[in-house]
């Protein structure tokens, strides 16, 4: 019996002795955080771009993903990135414009024709400068998801026309363009946190806030907002935005990786978002969600003086020339 023993003692000195000089494999993970939630396109396109790095890399590198603002809001998690202790995020441009000036123009009304004059130019030069604006802010970008087009949601009163608008304590992002618009338009912005908004519509903190319709519908703000005007004041990007300290500690090779994953995972998440915003709002009209369709004319003369105030700088004038030049 003793001896017995004496043989499991050594076998399993055996077993730990093997495991202890295997040389453990490191793998490289990045730490993605956001504030959306699990069924949106963009994490649903994250996912995709680990399961590509995965493939690529041959399990040597990941990326691990945070949704729901688990680690923050996206003005938190940017500055998380600044000071290194998150790799990477995605934020709304219109958050982003607090850490990159020239991407406030992403802010601006109507600047874009249609999805494809948005695509041309996200795409294009002017988007590869864009997302290089944060860098002396430790922020560097790495491409853009489509966020659709922002619209007016609001809890007690239907908006057929700007003067609707009057009065009302709408909810904004942390964008001075945003900030501005609202104004314009005769109403109070007011900035909140996306995860506190449903909470703050409710308790009627807030009168209305503006989103795209799939937001509006996964974050089920639908449920204490029952009129949603489809006005489409800006198409403003959702951008992937990596921290330069982590970028320096990458080799080429993980670099290499990186970016095509990102690269691999956009169309992907644009294809997803064409069929999500199309669901979003079906199931938002089912809910009992009065979807109207105003003249979208009157709302971009009611903010047609946010241009001239931007083209006072002569840097954001020209990039203003560049973009409309895009259109065709």
């Amino acid at each position: 019996m003793h001896s017995l023993k004496t043989i499991g003692h050594l076998f399993i000195l055996v077993i730990f002795s093997l495991f202890g000089c295997t040389k453990s494999k490191t793998i490289r993970v990045i730490k993605l955080a956001h504030g959306l939630d699990v069924k949106h396109s963009v994490h649903q396109a994250m996912l995709k771009a680990d399961e590509y790095i995965n493939t690529v890399s041959k399990g040597n590198m990941r990326i691990q993903i945070y949704p729901n603002q688990q680690l923050g809001s996206e003005r938190e998690c940017l500055e998380l990135l600044q000071i290194g202790s998150l790799d990477m995020t995605k934020v709304s441009g219109a958050v982003m414009e607090n850490f990159a000036p020239k991407t406030r123009v992403f802010g601006l009304p109507f600047l874009f024709e249609s999805k494809e004059h948005l695509f041309r130019v996200l795409d294009g030069a002017i988007g590869k400068e864009l997302l290089d604006e944060g860098k002396e802010y430790w922020l560097k970008g790495m491409g853009y998801y489509d966020s659709g087009s922002r619209s007016f949601y609001t809890r007690e009163k239907l908006i057929t026309k700007p003067e609707d608008l009057i009065g009302l304590k709408i909810r904004v992002q942390e964008s001075a363009s945003a900030i501005e618009m609202v104004k314009q338009l005769g109403a109070s912005p007011t900035p909140i946190s996306w995860g506190e908004l449903y909470t703050s519509i409710q308790q009627g903190v807030v009168d209305g806030a503006e989103n795209n319709p799939p937001s509006f519908y996964l974050s089920k703000h639908y449920e204490v907002c029952k009129y949603y005007v489809i006005d489409e004041h800006t198409m403003i990007p959702d951008l992937l935005v990596i921290s330069t300290h982590t970028w320096k500690r990458l080799n080429t090779q993980e670099k290499e990786w990186l970016q095509k994953a990102i690269n691999f995972s956009i169309p992907y998440q644009r294809k997803l978002w064409i069929q999500s915003e199309k669901e979003s709002l079906d199931a938002v009209i089912k809910a009992g969600v009065q979807v109207s369709y105003p003249e979208k004319k009157k709302f971009k003369e009611a903010t047609y003086s946010m241009y001239n105030s931007f083209r006072k700088n002569f840097e954001m004038n020209q990039l203003i020339d560049c973009i409309q030049n895009e259109k065709n």
